[in-house]
């Protein structure tokens, strides 16, 4: 018999998000994820689920099947949220959420604009900063490694993101899930001239390796590289294949003290999938 899942399918920047309504164990979670981010059934990059906080300051508590912060799905949810409670036309409208991947309470900013909402996040402020020379597949390679609570992400600036480039970024992604233990894996490759980015997400629980089209977190982490690279306040509109995403981040006596990143969400499907065993 088939398992029945209520779901909202997202897309904040085309970085296709599943949102799951029903209860079901925190064990299941990985099973569940896998399965309905499949190709022969919802189809998409990343699963939420959707509970109730335990702060009562919160809206919802969102948990990812991974166990890690997404930046994304936070935004997604909010514009769920806002969309059930019929926010007016160019409004903004603060919604608060428990999530995965950070003690802190996450405040989103809403505003509906025609059949999209934008979405205004503050994100996690990194832990640490540091540039590295590693010595990797018969080469030296600078990077820098952005580190977070439950995940890392690694900046690697890049004229281009060819072919070469990308399997080397899935081959270091995969090496550093067995080796470091993180929760999550991001490896962006980063075009400075152009404020491009591309960034490849591995979740090693899951062992999902997708290069998404428009990635907040990782937004996030180019805004906190920037800051600290020039040592003063950003704003950059960061291009990635599924569009813009804007960050900001302020800086303050050698410290990242704030990120917002801000994006567009549209709600694109809600229903019903149905698991075979």
């Amino acid at each position: 018999m088939a398992q029945v899942i209520d779901f909202i399918k997202c897309s904040p920047t085309q970085n296709m998000t599943i949102l799951v309504r029903t209860d079901h164990p925190a064990e299941d979670y990985t099973r569940i994820a896998t399965r309905i981010m499949s190709y022969d059934s919802v189809y998409a990059e990343q699963v939420g689920f959707i509970g109730k906080p335990a702060n009562k300051e919160a809206a919802a508590h969102l948990q990812m099947a991974g166990g890690e912060f997404c930046g994304n799905a936070c935004m997604a949810l909010a514009a769920l949220i806002a969309s059930e409670q019929a926010v007016e036309q160019q409004r903004w409208t603060e919604i608060v959420l428990e999530t995965s991947g950070t003690d802190y309470l996450v405040k989103c900013l809403v505003k509906k604009n025609a059949e999209l909402y934008d979405c205004q996040v503050s994100m996690p402020v990194p832990r640490q900063i540091e540039l590295r020379s590693i010595h990797y597949d018969g080469t030296e390679l600078e990077i820098i490694i952005v580190r977070y609570q439950e995940c890392i992400h690694i900046v690697m600036e890049e004229e281009r993101f060819n072919e070469l480039e990308r399997t080397r970024a899935q081959s270091l992604a995969k090496l550093l899930g067995v080796t470091l233990g993180a929760s999550l894996i991001g490896i962006l490759l980063y075009n400075p001239a152009s404020e491009e980015m591309a960034p490849l997400i591995y979740v090693p629980s899951l062992d999902s390796m997708v290069w998404e089209r428009g990635c907040g977190s990782g937004t996030a982490s180019i805004g906190a590289y920037l800051a600290w690279k020039s040592g003063g306040a950003i704003a950059a509109h960061i291009k990635q294949p599924g569009g813009t995403i804007q960050v900001k981040a302020d800086y303050h006596q050698g410290y990242i003290v704030n990120i917002t990143i801000q994006g567009a969400v549209a709600i694109v499907a809600e229903g019903k999938a149905f698991l075979h065993n």
